[in-house]
């Protein structure tokens, strides 16, 4: 039976981090309870400075107020601990401006239970869909693609995609230890480390909804070489011969 089926659907949490969206967060939330109803949600408010969480509470949804700006890693993390101690099965990252289609999510828990895998996630370049972004920025994500498949050992397409579906294990990993800053590349390395089995699926991204993105044009090369250097740290660290995360709730 598919996970995606209606038995399941207290399995499956939604973590929606959000950053000043209240131009999308109505329209995304309603977006995954109309594609994707077997999910639950949780907006993990990172901060905003605009009404953010009073237009995601005025949804019927649970919001995790954070104290202050802590990024997308802090806000991620948040999610997952909270998945953790109300024991979902498994959550998936969408984000709060509207790119990623709930639509997908039925694919992509089917294809975690028919690879037996860790992670899911969601790639824009697997096949051919005319995803539009700038020339730097689709080269600087496949030079980090080419550096993720090499020192993983997989072919790696999309690994900036936040898009992504994780098993209860994963989801327990990241609960404990999640990186910081941008995550999304070094999160992929940190799984590897633990063994993790991670896949990828093909998957339409939507035009952002509202809001602006987190990395300028200006900030380009700073990201790269940040990710770069924090990917090959990450690296270094020893393979555990097995699932150990050692959280607590």
């Amino acid at each position: 039976m598919s996970l995606a089926q209606p038995s399941h659907r207290r399995d499956v949490l939604a973590i929606v981090p959000a950053y000043n969206e209240a131009a999308s967060i109505r329209s995304t939330i309603r977006s995954i309870r109309e594609h994707a109803p077997f999910a639950d949600i949780v907006v993990v408010n990172d901060g905003s400075t605009d009404p953010t969480a009073r237009l995601a509470r005025s949804c019927g949804v649970p919001v995790l107020d954070l104290s202050c700006n802590l990024g997308i890693g802090g806000a991620v993390q948040a999610g997952y601990r909270f998945a953790v101690e109300q024991g979902y099965g498994c959550a998936v990252q969408i984000d709060a401006d509207g790119q990623h289609d709930p639509r997908e999510l039925g694919r992509m828990l089917e294809a975690m239970q028919r690879h037996e895998a860790d992670m899911v996630v969601g790639s824009r370049f697997l096949e051919k869909q005319g995803f539009q972004s700038s020339f730097a920025r689709k080269r600087g994500i496949k030079l980090l693609a080419a550096l993720v498949s090499a020192l993983t050992g997989r072919r790696v397409t999309d690994p900036t995609s936040g898009y992504r579906l994780c098993s209860r294990k994963a989801a327990e990993l990241f609960a404990a230890d999640y990186p910081t800053d941008y995550p999304e590349v070094e999160a992929i390395i940190q799984l590897d480390n633990h063994r993790g089995r991670f896949i990828e699926l093909p998957v339409v991204m939507r035009e952002r909804q509202g809001g602006v993105s987190s990395i300028s044009p200006g900030k380009a090369g700073y990201y790269m070489a940040k990710v770069v250097l924090a990917v090959l740290i990450a690296k270094t660290k020893k393979k555990h011969k097995e699932w150990s995360f050692g959280y607590e709730s």
